[in-house]
């Protein structure tokens, strides 16, 4: 089995750890071992061969990626895999971590997982976008989540939202949120937005501080087509999908759908969505209990 390791600026203290991640692999029987690396320069482990674009990539037959960070770097190495089918998992050395799940403590539970074949593949639904002129050149999917707001201390703006050709609504608010289910537990839920459980079949629209108090997220189906335009004070506004942001302005027409390509991740046993909720969200800790 052929494993690409996936970091992005790892911090001083994370880095041992990633070195010793490298190892343990390294040297279990069946494991072959490679390190995403921009440059030779930038490479963390010496020795270990470097792949650094999409092409060498599936060259190299990379049969899984392994994440060493937090969420934000799996949703840099779901760019980077794009839709080549490759499946991804994610080690937390960061902090809270509803995509990467597995901690630090358990990496050898995991080495011994994947040499033994104990894993399942799911499929995460994603965001396309396409939008008239266009924001992103290329990569114009998300996993997590689509969004729309002000720029700096603008007032709030105007969203105009049309749901499978017919108007939703006009969002008087800083902005909207289109999340997946595996989004659902990240920015959507910071305003507000419900927890989606990852093969619902759905997306949640979530408005940010709207103006209007009845106003609230909807859940709508992941085979609903949305059209977005945005009006304001200002010249231009910020759009988003997942890290990666761009400017639009008024004349941009914004259409986002499921995309024809899902993000596999790898679930090693004992680590359900179910159990990460439990323990990232501390339920049933409440010192009256």
């Amino acid at each position: 089995m052929r494993i690409l390791l996936f970091s992005m600026d790892l911090k001083e203290d994370a880095k041992p750890i990633y070195i010793g991640l490298a190892q343990t692999l390294s040297d279990s029987d069946g494991l072959e071992v490679f390190q995403y690396s921009l440059t030779p320069d930038s490479s963390i482990v010496s020795g270990l061969p470097q792949i650094s674009s999409k092409t060498e990539l599936t060259e190299n037959k990379i049969d899984m990626i392994l994440c060493a960070g937090g969420d934000g770097t799996m949703l840099r190495a779901a760019l980077f895999s794009g839709d080549s089918g490759i499946p991804l998992l994610g080690i937390n050395l960061g902090r809270l971590g509803f995509l990467a799940v597995i901690e630090k403590e358990s990496i050898n539970q995991l080495v011994h997982a994947l040499r033994e074949g104990n894993y399942t593949l799911e499929q995460r639904v994603t965001l396309k976008m396409k939008s008239d002129p266009d924001v992103f050149e290329s990569g114009a999917f998300a996993l997590n989540d689509f969004t729309i707001f002000k720029r700096d201390n603008s007032s709030m703006i105007r969203v105009h939202v049309m749901l499978n050709g017919e108007f939703l609504n006009t969002y008087w608010a800083d902005g909207v949120i289109l999340a997946t289910p595996t989004g659902s537990t990240g920015y959507s839920l910071s305003c507000g937005g419900p927890i989606v459980f990852p093969q619902s079949g759905n997306f949640v629209l979530t408005p940010i501080a709207p103006h209007n108090l009845n106003v609230r997220p909807i859940v709508i189906s992941d085979d609903s087509i949305l059209e977005f335009n945005v009006e304001g004070r200002t010249d231009n506004f910020l759009c988003t999908l997942d890290s990666r942001y761009g400017l639009i302005t008024n004349d941009h027409r914004i259409t986002m759908s499921k995309n024809h390509f899902p993000v596999q991740l790898i679930n090693i046993e004992g680590f359900t969505f179910l159990k990460t909720l439990r323990n990232k969200l501390m339920w049933g800790l409440d010192q009256r209990n």
